[in-house]
């Protein structure tokens, strides 16, 4: 790639990609390990390179790099580095590039991994918000997703974090496991909200191919999910969110005024951002590049002061509208008129006609029905 020049005028963000977790779930296709699929590799290894590609992308981006508006570090399971660790990561990227005033410093965790010294360890480390990973309430729902954690930890450790000093906490949900009743699902959602989180995503479960569950779900072992019982569910899940309070701002994700995520945000607006780790993505005004996955060859590579990139694409003028269109009509403020073309205006009507969409203060803005079907509404609007 030819060398990249951070725009002070435009928000730059960090994603730290953290790729061990102690066991892989069923549903997910994230890039993740295990320690038997890493043999020989140590969270230290991984340390090591993530520091050296943070000063390498410094050093790529030049002198007018404006300072980090946001940071997430996601995964995987970060917390599966210790505090000490992820304060080192963070520290690097505070003095490589600086944290503007108030930044939002985002980390993921398994609720197991998690105790009240470790969320006050973290908090001191200038970690402000904490994205637990819920998912149900129900332990059955739990055992069908192989996650390992019990029902009601996400709950204790959001108390935890709330009594620690965080002001930031996120649920994150999923609905629409096989075997799930609405009973079951409203359960969940009425245990997240007792707990009185900032922030909640509620995500419809998606069988992808080559996990676990795809191949149970092709054995006839576990029934496909339901389209319309996961429409059914979304409803639901807006209603009672929507009654504690929590407003929806994108489709799959609420939150009380002023606790929006700002960090996916900034990719749902298509801002800077750098990936750092293996598999990790990037854009930068237009260039968007990936890392390679594997952790190991991401270390040897930084071991060898090589950014450790596998790909990269320039977005021509008519990807970025496509991908304006796709994003900003997910959000709550919506699509500006102006970016529609007139062919595209005409095809946004009939929506309009159907009650998918609303136009309101020059945007186009989803209705809760057409939030069911945002992906069809923006193929036909596109054409």
């Amino acid at each position: 790639m030819e060398r990249l020049v951070a725009h002070p005028g435009r928000q730059l963000s960090c994603y730290v990609h953290v790729p061990f977790c102690a066991t892989r779930c069923g549903y997910c296709d994230f890039n993740t390990y295990t320690a038997s699929q890493l043999p020989g590799m140590q969270v230290g290894e991984y340390v090591a390179a993530a520091l050296t590609e943070i000063e390498l992308a410094r050093q790529t981006l030049g002198a007018g790099a404006p300072a980090l508006s946001t940071v997430f570090f996601g995964g995987g399971t970060p917390t599966m580095a210790s505090d000490q660790q992820l304060a080192v990561v963070l520290a690097a990227l505070r003095e490589r590039f600086g944290l503007a005033p108030g930044a939002e410093v985002s980390l993921e965790a398994n609720p197991e991994t998690l105790d009240e010294s470790r969320l006050e360890a973290l908090l001191a480390a200038g970690f402000t918000r904490l994205s637990l990973g819920m998912q149900s309430a129900d332990e059955q729902v739990l055992a069908t997703l192989d996650r390992h954690h019990t029902p009601g930890r996400a709950l204790q450790v959001a108390r935890w974090a709330h009594a620690a000093g965080f002001t930031d906490v996120s649920l994150d949900l999923i609905y629409g496991t096989p075997g799930e009743s609405m009973a079951s699902w409203q359960a969940s959602l009425e245990a997240a909200v007792s707990v009185d989180p900032e922030h909640v995503s509620a995500y419809s479960l998606i069988v992808e191919p080559g996990t676990a569950m795809a191949r149970k779900v092709r054995r006839g072992e576990l029934p496909a999910p339901d389209d319309d019982d996961q429409a059914d569910k979304y409803l639901l899940a807006e209603r009672l969110l929507d009654a504690a309070g929590l407003g929806n701002y994108e489709i799959s994700n609420w939150a009380r005024p002023g606790h929006e995520a700002r960090h996916n945000l900034a990719y749902w607006h298509s801002d800077d951002w750098w990936g750092i780790g293996p598999g990790a993505h990037s854009h930068l005004d237009g260039v968007r590049w990936w890392n390679v996955k594997h952790p190991m060859r991401y270390a040897t590579m930084l071991s060898r002061r090589r950014l450790p990139v596998e790909g990269h694409e320039l977005l021509d003028a008519a990807t970025r509208h496509e991908e304006r269109v796709l994003l900003e009509l997910r959000l709550r403020d919506g699509l500006p008129l102006a970016e529609l073309d007139e062919t595209e205006r005409a095809r946004m009507s009939p929506q309009l006609d159907r009650g998918l969409v609303v136009e309101h203060d020059g945007r186009f803005r989803l209705t809760v029905a057409g939030r069911l079907l945002a992906d069809a509404v923006t193929r036909d609007v596109l054409g």
